[in-house]
């Protein structure tokens, strides 16, 4: 562990920093509140061992600032006091202290405190861990490891109020693969499947890193292209056309022998600064209408 000691008394600053190296943990010391506040923004310790009575920020500030970040990682707090009352012991633990430890400072007794941060610690990081693995689960197609339409409306979102604040456009590409249904079909669902994810990563690998694309639903793909107008969306469907067509996958059910795409884009710009959902309209529209000129096209909304 990385361990953060404050304390303005330099006998039992350099006492506690002992016992925390002896047992095995880095250590990165402070002489008063501020500094110890500084350093703690700078390395984000897993430990903090502060006295409560220090120059500048005191133990219960500093408890207090630690408590109040929004931090991934919880950090321990041991918090050294001469003063044992009741009531002090309570004022500390709730200005945030997870533990104390009564001065003058006992090595062994910190060395004990520090085994039980290091428990509750690690605790906490697999917790933090856990919980970003079901956020991107929560947030990905398990069929096609693509986004799915909850992380598409966050990014949709994000995009737009940037888009709308700094005058930037943006574009909307709503994907449909033609005749699924009848690909299904004819090859079982297991090989519509594998189409799918087989069009998912054609689709992925002709986009540039600051684009999202999404699974919308059942054969359904979206694209979001930040920076691009509407015929640079276009360009980019037509390399991704060009690409759905390299994998060259059978369909007797399609006129044209292999599977296909339809899509249809809208544009956010200065003359057309519509909200996300029109966006999200338009571009549905322009797929219907893609759709209904035959398939195996692209439509411009309006």
């Amino acid at each position: 562990m990385k361990v953060l000691v404050a304390d303005d008394d330099p006998g039992s600053l350099l006492l506690a920093k002992a016992a925390v190296e002896r047992s095995g943990h880095d250590c990165v010391v402070a002489a008063d509140g501020d500094e110890a506040w500084a350093l703690f923004q700078a390395h984000r310790p897993d430990v903090v061992v502060t006295d409560r009575m220090m120059p500048g920020m005191d133990g219960m500030e500093l408890c207090r600032a630690i408590r109040a970040e929004e931090a991934e990682l919880y950090t321990y707090i041991v918090l050294l006091t001469s003063q044992g009352s009741r009531d002090d012991v309570l004022a500390g633990l709730e200005a945030g202290a997870d533990d104390y430890v009564t001065k003058p400072l006992d090595p062994f007794v910190l060395q004990a405190r520090l085994l039980v941060a290091l428990r509750i610690t690690t605790l906490h990081a697999d917790l933090a861990r856990y919980r970003k693995i079901l956020s991107e689960q929560a947030r990905t197609d398990p069929l096609t490891g693509l986004h799915n339409r909850l992380k598409l409306s966050e990014d949709l979102e994000q995009l737009h109020a940037r888009s709308s604040r700094h005058g930037e456009a943006y574009s909307l590409a709503m994907c449909d693969v033609d005749n699924f249904k009848s690909y299904n079909d004819l090859y079982g669902h297991q090989a519509g499947d594998l189409a799918l994810r087989s069009v998912a990563s054609a689709l992925a690998a002709q986009l540039r890193k600051t684009d999202g694309v999404y699974r919308f639903g059942g054969e359904e793909f979206l694209l979001l292209l930040p920076g691009q107008d509407a015929a640079g969306a276009k360009a980019t469907m037509e390399r991704v056309f060009s690409a759905v067509r390299g994998l060259a996958v059978p369909h007797s059910g399609d006129p044209a022998g292999q599977l296909r795409l339809s899509a249809g884009i809208s544009a956010f710009c200065s003359g057309h600064a519509v909200d996300a959902e029109t966006l999200l309209s338009e571009a549905d529209a322009a797929l219907y209408a893609a759709k209904a000129a035959g398939r195996n096209r692209v439509v411009l909304a309006g």
